[in-house]
């Protein structure tokens, strides 16, 4: 197939310096570490980070006068990508994008890869026209359109049939069968395309005709694929021999790790195993330690609720209590709390349930029940240690409550989570573990009530009509009308939900004299709430919905979020 003749009419170098982009000293200086490296002068100028690659990607778009292709605006066509395997798509960074006729259009990094072109149109038969773009989108966009359920349900079909005959509760797994690779790849492409797909859980749940397999995506649980039952023994025991759990031990709740490998980095996952009437299901944690330091910023304070809170962590002592239900995002934000502190000049120590992401320089525990390790023989343990600084992964009972007060104290700053569903709640709710309020009104510094809502995603979001409920939600917190709002239509982005990733909703509270002295009156929770929120405290509803004025997240969220707050 022909394949097109790509030309070099300008030198990059020339035209950056022609556009103030670089200096001919520091063009100069690219060219000397080119001789050097022998690498492409577009590598040099990234690594030193002289251009961003966007600029490169349209720079060089003019130097061989090639298009230009946003792929998060224009998309891929799915009957382009399926003319083209995943690993030679990987192996050029390529990705085709659409097909007429007999010419395949071909996002490329590097249009001047000839080989790859060949290649291409070798293999389609097609005439390959190459359009750049930049290398991130076209991996991401890889990542979206190549998925591995077929390629999985394949790996499954070569399990030979005698496990396949034999009833699920008769089935006893050889070490010959668990050891097969069709089994081992199975869960290997189960695993990478939860992590592409940015799942925090993955469920492999049997059911009463099917194995069913979901991924939790901001929040939501998704269906992914449903397989036979047959399957069921060797994928369960695959994922037990690799978390080193007890593949004979079918009765009881079982718990692992496994380090898992990317091939770009590694990400941990905790395993959690239990027995239900059809069968034992696993759920498999993915921890991405990209998510564990993050900044306080990052995870969605806004300016003044931040100020308040970063007032609050400078306490030398004392204890600040962060409250919302599973999966609100508390231990994020304890951890985005302990990166913000001094881990040199202070000696930190963390209890936890488990251990989820580790930190250079500081010292962490992981709660053991059967060693006699609980969070609350723990903070004994800790108050022997010279602490500076103590957080403990949850309060949930009176001896831990009693023992972090008295720490706290003592002259440590104590950082913990509680169940409750706003700050007020943590207060009534500490009183109610045996913590009297005298001791605890002089412990607490400060607390924060958090939940997490979705974010609009950014490529497809487009102002819409919501519904009456919806506006009226927003009108009476914000006391202003509107009747269209920012909301994702769906794209591949996305996967057609309208949302890509999360943020945090907060409220933040400080103990103040005035809201002391109102728990030591015994005043009632809407009375004290009243009172923080005329000192400054901004309510989860509020914060939620300035957020969706801003266009973070939308309306629905908030309201399905933060619908128990009054």
């Amino acid at each position: 197939m022909e394949t097109p003749k790509i030309t070099l009419p300008r030198d990059l170098g020339e035209m950056l310096v022609e556009a103030k982009m670089i200096t001919e000293e520091k063009l100069q200086y690219v060219k000397e570490l080119q001789v050097k490296s022998g690498d492409k002068i577009e590598r040099i100028l990234l690594q030193e980070r002289l251009i961003t690659p966007q600029q490169l990607a349209f720079f060089t778009s003019l130097q061989l006068r090639i298009p230009f292709v946003n792929l998060k605006k224009e998309g891929v066509r799915p009957n382009a990508v399926m003319l083209v395997p995943e690993p030679i798509a990987r192996k050029y960074s390529v990705i085709p994008i659409d097909v007429t006729d007999g010419t395949l259009v071909v996002a490329m990094e590097d249009p001047r890869d000839i080989e790859a072109i060949e290649e291409l149109a070798a293999l389609t038969r097609k005439r390959i026209e190459p359009v750049l773009s930049t290398s991130q989108d076209i991996q991401e966009m890889i990542d979206l359109n190549y998925r591995v359920g077929g390629e999985i349900e394949e790996q499954l079909s070569q399990i030979p049939t005698r496990y396949q005959k034999v009833k699920i509760a008769e089935t006893r797994v050889s070490a010959e069968a668990i050891a097969q690779a069709p089994v081992v790849r199975a869960i290997d492409l189960l695993i990478k395309q939860a992590v592409r797909d940015r799942a925090s859980d993955v469920h492999i749940e049997p059911q009463d005709d099917k194995l069913r397999v979901r991924y939790r995506i901001d929040g939501i649980l998704h269906d992914v694929m449903a397989l036979p039952l047959s399957v069921h023994p060797p994928l369960l025991s695959r994922v037990k021999i690799m978390a080193g759990l007890n593949i004979a031990e079918r009765r009881r709740p079982q718990d692992g790790q496994i380090a898992f490998d990317m091939g770009d980095r590694e990400v941990d996952i905790r395993v959690a195993t239990t027995n239900t009437i059809h069968g034992e299901m696993v759920v498999l944690r993915i921890l991405d330690k990209s998510f564990a330091f993050l900044s306080l910023p990052e995870i969605g304070f806004l300016p003044g609720s931040l100020d308040r809170y970063l007032q609050m962590v400078k306490t030398p002592f004392g204890m600040i209590l962060i409250s919302g239900p599973t999966g609100s995002g508390k231990t994020t934000t304890q951890y985005a709390t302990v990166n913000q502190l001094d881990a040199v000049g202070r000696n930190i120590i963390t209890i936890e349930d488990p251990v989820e992401y580790r930190f250079d320089n500081i010292n962490q525990m992981q709660v053991n029940p059967a060693a006699g390790l609980t969070f609350a023989t723990g903070l004994r343990a800790c108050m022997r240690l010279d602490p500076d600084v103590i957080l403990v992964g949850e309060i949930r009972d009176a001896e831990t409550a009693q023992i972090a007060t008295q720490a706290s104290l003592t002259g440590h700053l104590v950082l913990s989570s509680v169940h409750a569903n706003d700050t007020v709640s943590v207060i009534f709710r500490m009183i109610d573990l045996g913590v009297e309020p005298f001791l605890l009104t002089s412990a607490v510094v400060g607390i924060v009530a958090q939940r997490m809502v979705r974010r609009v995603c950014p490529y497809c979001s487009r102002p819409t009509s919501v519904s009456s409920d919806e506006q009226l939600a927003y009108e009476q917190e914000l006391n202003e009308k509107q009747s269209e709002f920012l909301i994702g239509a769906g794209c591949n982005f996305c996967a057609n939900t309208g949302y890509l990733g999360r943020t945090g909703i907060f409220e933040v509270m400080v103990m103040s004299e005035s809201v002391r002295r109102m728990v030591l009156g015994s005043a009632g929770a809407d009375d004290i709430r009243a009172q923080a929120s005329k000192e400054g405290t901004v309510l989860l509803w509020h914060d939620g919905m300035v957020k969706v004025k801003e266009g973070i997240t939308t309306p629905y969220e908030v309201i399905r979020n933060v619908f128990s707050i009054s």
